[in-house]
């Protein structure tokens, strides 16, 4: 037998003989470091499903086939010019088993316990994957949601779980990867406030978590004034899509600019890629790619 699975039929069956599989797989793993030579990063985002996040452009359930989720992201993942995925342990061991991530930049999605829509949301703890996990895994660094509510006290525990985080990825060499937002409350909601004092204000809250920033990068939304927002950190940073909206060809051209700022690398986009309008993820990713690394 292969070592990768061949068909998704086989993944189940891998997980209930020999879920030994996976610890195999991950220390034979062909890896690479974070940065290609050209220093762009481009990252395909698959961990909203852990927090009950399975909504697309108002399908409540468009993420919630698996086997059509591992598809998409096989497709997204085998496209030139794409470096890796961030994702939590379930989607990252699948893809493992499959063969998907060979040669591949891999960053571990953190804290998973804010759970979308629950009355705990903000206090986001570390669900998902911890830092040993990361460190023994081969992984190249983690990914931690950090959301700041001003009144809400469960903040104070999320911001203090992810410093220590931070602290400890430092320490072993790898990515931090935080992905700040000023949030609050309406009418039961949590929201995040996308203006650009408030992106300004969340930024310097994130850089300063943690004992060293040495390996921290950022993970930020595309808002208005960006050339300004960006003058809030020297930190490498990572542009997020979001739950995508209007035209993709407006969201093309707003990511396009604002790739072009100092200290932009990159993209780290799941839904608008995996689910564009159109269904063709191949050409939604061959696009974002020509964002990345235009001329490529």
């Amino acid at each position: 037998m292969s070592s990768f699975a061949t068909t998704l039929a086989e993944l189940t069956e891998i997980r209930a003989r020999t879920p030994e599989r996976v610890r195999d797989l991950l220390a034979s793993r062909r890896r690479r470091p974070l940065l290609p030579a050209d220093g762009r990063l481009m990252l395909v985002a698959c961990d909203h499903p852990a927090r009950g996040a399975l909504s697309v452009r108002g399908r409540a359930d468009a993420m919630a086939d698996r086997n059509d989720l591992l598809a998409r992201l096989q497709t997204a993942l085998s496209r030139p010019g794409v470096d890796g995925l961030l994702a939590t342990a379930d989607i990252v061991e699948d893809l493992l088993l499959l063969g998907a991530l060979e040669d591949k930049v891999v960053i571990t999605s953190m804290n998973r316990g804010g759970l979308a829509g629950s009355a705990f949301e903000l206090d986001d703890r570390m669900t998902a994957y911890d830092v040993r996990a990361t460190i023994e895994g081969g992984f190249n660094g983690g990914k931690m949601l950090t959301r700041i509510d001003l009144e809400d006290p469960a903040t104070a525990a999320t911001l203090e779980s992810c410093g220590r985080a931070v602290t400890e990825l430092g320490r072993a060499g790898l990515v931090a990867m935080l992905e700040p937002f000023m949030s609050s409350r309406s009418d039961g909601r949590v929201v995040n406030d996308l203006t650009p004092d408030a992106v300004v204000k969340s930024i310097h809250i994130a850089q300063g978590l943690g004992a060293t920033s040495a390996h921290t990068w950022l993970k930020l939304p595309v808002v208005d004034e960006m050339e300004r927002v960006m003058c809030a950190t020297t930190l490498p940073t990572l542009l997020l899509g979001g739950d995508p909206s209007g035209h993709p060809d407006e969201t093309y051209a707003v990511w396009a600019k604002a790739l072009s700022l100092a200290p932009v690398r990159g993209l780290v986009v799941g839904r608008a890629l995996l689910y564009p309008l159109d269904d063709d993820v191949a050409d939604a990713v061959d696009t974002a790619v020509s964002l990345v690394r235009p001329g490529s």
